[in-house]
């Protein structure tokens, strides 16, 4: 149903026309922008190839899905090694600060490594919701 031009007495009412319409166009606008961050929570370690690609799957995933998705393991082993116990600290360090920034955790996969139990643990204490996927990407209530 759209915005009538005339008022309730029939008479053409062009500036209450003009004025309700802007706002219906900003209301859409900002349904169609607004993409919530979320953190994407996978295995890396072990097979490191094999589980960057799952990473990379699971971000298209939440982008076809409206997210902005943030996948730290595709990010700090650019330039952190993960074999090396105090580069790791780091790299976890820092996706905990940057969890905090996401709306949500999306965890995919029926393994939980001992990093993802950490995220999960941190999202729950901030009661960020928390949902789960298969590796086909199928929501799930809980692993």
């Amino acid at each position: 149903m759209g915005i009538s031009r005339y008022n309730s007495e029939g008479y053409s009412d062009p500036t209450s026309h003009a004025a309700l319409s802007g706002i219906r166009r900003e209301e859409k606008a900002a349904k169609r922008a607004y993409r919530p961050i979320v953190y994407i929570c996978s295995p890396f370690a072990g097979d490191t190839e094999g589980n960057t690609q799952k990473a990379r799957r699971y971000s298209r995933f939440a982008v076809k899905n409206g997210a902005i998705p943030f996948a730290p393991h595709l990010l700090f082993p650019q330039f952190l090694d993960d074999g090396k116990p105090a580069e790791r600290a780091i790299g976890m360090f820092m996706g905990m600060v940057l969890l905090g920034k996401c709306e949500q955790l999306w965890v995919f996969g029926c393994t939980i490594s001992t990093g993802m139990a950490a995220e999960i643990e941190k999202a729950e204490k901030r009661n960020m919701p928390v949902r789960y996927f298969t590796e086909n990407c199928e929501e799930v209530c809980k692993l």
